[in-house]
């Protein structure tokens, strides 16, 4: 898939906008799919819950603040210190403060959609008709980013090439292993006690993996916009589009995880915000806060687990 997206990136998708609108799909498919399942299924719908702020949390904190330990997060073309100047690098600056606008819009939605979520489950149950909200709000954010991508390449004079549908195809078999490898993990784990009990939790980190190696690998490839826009865009996936899927095949009804969960994703999207914004970059120090915070919201999840 990453070899795929590669290609995409030269074929009208770039920066954000490739880890918006693209990329989410490729690392949150087994979420979706898993989701779709359980709902078909009629199987538990705490552990879509807690498959999708595991999801979520992991993204916003871990995936993130690692990578700037490691590399500059600057999504304002100068390694976090508002950019470099001379007139050469206008073109750079000004393609950086596009991406840090997109990200921005991109981290509001965060706020936006859980923010929605915890609005719809404040009765203590998500239904078909939350369901339909749900999953209506992400097809309105998707296709806002289609059109955004389209006037972007009409504004300057290009089109997408004739490999666009090959890349499609190639990423929907892609998708179609990811549907049967978790097809199989769901039916296993009905066999499994340890696994059945802690489905949520476990599927969530087996998950996340994708979202990791997207990370690590634009790290290493200098696309700090990209690792930013991946992991927060695949959030959405997630939430809404995975919890408002499920609640279209049953009625989910909603565990103290969820009030949880929206507290600790809206602190870590206000703090990324900030960064942008004061920043246009994720300070070093503030990715040791973010691994930090990850590791208590761990720990505070293992403590319910018995050795059984």
């Amino acid at each position: 898939m990453i070899w795929r997206l590669e290609a995409m990136s030269d074929d009208g998708f770039e920066g954000t906008v490739l880890g918006t609108l693209v990329m989410p799909y490729c690392s949150g498919i087994g979420n979706l799919v898993f989701a779709f399942l359980l709902g078909m299924d009629r199987g538990p719908g705490s552990a879509v819950v807690e498959n999708c702020f595991v999801n979520n949390v992991t993204n916003m904190t871990l995936l993130i603040g690692l990578p700037s330990l490691i590399w500059s997060m600057s999504v304002a073309g100068g390694g976090g210190e508002g950019g470099k100047k001379g007139s050469g690098r206008s073109g750079v600056k000004r393609a950086a403060q596009l991406n840090r606008l997109s990200l921005l819009l991109t981290l509001v939605a965060v706020l936006f959609f859980t923010g929605a979520t915890w609005a719809l489950a404040r009765d203590g149950k998500l239904d078909f008709g939350d369901g339909l909200v749900l999953v209506g709000l992400f097809l309105f954010w998707q296709s806002f980013h289609v059109f955004d991508v389209l006037k972007t390449n009409v504004r300057q004079g290009r089109a997408f090439s004739w490999m666009l549908p090959v890349n499609l195809v190639l990423l929907l078999l892609g998708a179609l292993l990811i549907y049967l490898s978790t097809d199989w993990l769901v039916g296993w784990s009905g066999e499994n006690e340890f696994v059945s009990r802690r489905l949520g939790w476990l599927s969530g980190w087996l998950m996340v993996l994708p979202n990791a190696l997207l990370a690590f690998y634009y790290g290493w490839r200098g696309k700090p916009e990209v690792i930013y826009s991946s992991q927060v865009g695949d959030g959405h996936i997630c939430i809404p589009l995975c919890l408002g899927i499920y609640a279209l095949f049953n009625t989910l009804t909603v565990p103290a995880l969820l009030e949880t969960g929206v507290v600790i994703l809206g602190a870590a999207t206000l703090l990324h915000i900030t960064c942008v914004l004061v920043f246009g970059a994720l300070p070093r120090m503030v990715g040791v806060l973010l691994v930090v915070g990850y590791l208590i919201f761990l720990a505070k999840g293992l403590k319910g687990w018995s050795p059984s």
